[in-house]
């Protein structure tokens, strides 16, 4: 059993959505043209390109959880839409606050025109994504459903805010522990995979109970993805994740590797010793320090933990269903597993 029936069915519907969002607005272009190069639609001339536009992976896990409780996926569709703009909004914020100069092998938005239109522009984006769900009665959802969504989406994205303010006062601290990064990567990247799991569901017509065990999934597998994403940030080659591989230890970001291996203090003294700009031999350094520690093989434990769990979850979401099945082989494929 393959996804790409149901990628077929839903990409198109979501691009179309996203380009309705954003392309329809057309009395300022220039500022459109910004949300819409960060998309990968138009180049840095704000001309028509086909850049790579992300995998839309909470869109999809959000229509498949609608499909797999039964319901139709036109009722989730503002939904889809409304998180992935969340989702591109949080990236554009994200790259100004890790002062990231590309994403997916492009300039990052405020790199190119700036860091006060990177806000904004990221600001425009939060919004359209609150207008895009206030979409839902239009498409037959009842006035208390929808209501429910928007405090569900509203609930999530101020978890990221917290998320994002954990990350960020992490800082160059050495005291990080376990506990503490694993709250800020919750906060910051699993509420919104669980947002779209949940809504897919409640949109679906699942009870409370069904859609818990959905978000239930959604939050483990977003904890593994981005254990995942932590371990390619130091090990994955440039050409597969679209930035430096250096660039989470030269912006001395806490990743899961890093802080598993910060009780060595000899990690801890290099960190502290280096200068603001790590050189390539600090670099090199630091990936050493990591590999003899065994950060490489925890975060790999750990991203499988979470990964069982979330499939785990999924055992418990009601009837075993066709779309059921797909986000359980896109879950094993995203995280590199085949069972």
């Amino acid at each position: 059993m393959s996804t790409d029936l149901f990628l077929d069915r839903y990409l198109p519907l979501i691009e179309a959505g996203l380009r309705d969002a954003i392309g329809s607005q057309e009395a300022l272009p220039g500022y459109y043209g910004m949300m819409q190069y960060h998309m990968g639609w138009l180049d840095e001339f704000l001309n028509p390109a086909q850049a790579p536009t992300g995998k839309r992976l909470r869109p999809v896990l959000c229509l498949l959880a609608c499909e797999a409780v039964g319901g139709q996926i036109e009722r989730a569709l503002d939904a889809a839409v409304a998180i992935e703009l969340v989702h591109n909004f949080s990236l554009i914020h994200d790259d100004i606050e890790d002062v990231s100069e590309t994403r997916r092998h492009r300039t990052t938005v405020w790199k190119l025109w700036g860091l006060d239109h990177g806000v904004n522009c990221g600001d425009g984006m939060f919004a359209l994504a609150f207008l895009q769900l206030s979409g839902l009665q239009d498409r037959g959802v009842p006035a208390e459903l929808a209501l429910c969504a928007q405090r569900v989406l509203t609930e999530t994205c101020l978890a990221l805010t917290e998320g994002q303010y954990l990350d960020m006062s992490f800082g160059t601290r050495m005291d990080v522990d376990l506990d503490s990064y694993l709250r800020m990567i919750r906060h910051k990247s699993a509420v919104l995979i669980a947002c779209s799991t949940r809504l897919g569901a409640l949109l679906g017509g699942a009870d409370a109970e069904t859609a818990d065990w959905y978000a239930r999934f959604g939050e483990n597998l977003g904890m593994a993805f981005q254990v995942v994403d932590d371990i390619l940030g130091i090990w994955g080659a440039e050409d597969e994740t679209g930035k430096s591989t250096s660039t989470d230890i030269l912006n001395r970001k806490k990743t899961l590797p890093i802080v598993y291996a910060l009780s060595n203090g000899e990690l801890a003294a290099c960190l502290a010793d280096a200068q603001e700009t790590l050189t390539e031999g600090e670099v090199a350094r630091v990936v050493s320090l990591l590999e003899q520690s065994g950060a490489r093989a925890y975060a790999e434990r750990t991203a499988r933990d979470y990964s069982e769990r979330a499939l785990s979850c999924l055992e418990q979401a009601g009837e075993d269903t066709v779309p059921r099945r797909a986000i359980r082989e896109l879950s094993l494929a995203l995280l590199g597993r085949t069972s």
